[in-house]
Formats: structure tokens, sequence, C-alpha cells
């Protein structure tokens, strides 16, 4: 993961924010992670 550069995230629930920023920050390892942009919606599509 060290080529991405930047990520876009699509919640519905922006009360689960704190919840996805924990597994982010796991995921890229707490290291230097990519920008992102998270972005509430109202829903996904086959409810995903």
């Amino acid at each position: 993961m060290d080529t991405v550069i930047k990520t876009t995230c699509f919640l519905t629930d922006m009360s689960h924010f704190p919840q996805f920023n924990e597994v982010y920050k796991k995921f890229f390892n707490g290291k230097n992670p990519p920008a992102r942009s998270c972005i509430a919606v109202a829903g996904l599509p086959k409810e995903a």
C-alpha cells in the first residue's frame, strides 16, 4: 500500500466515522496514511 496517495470513503451514517478511522489507521499501519475524503451518502448500491 505504499503507492496509495488518496482514498475516498462513503459512509451512510457519519456516526460510524470513529470506527472507520480506527480501521483506516490499522490498515495503513499508522504510518503516514494517504490523503482521504469521507463523504456522507443517503445510501449505497446493493446495500453495501
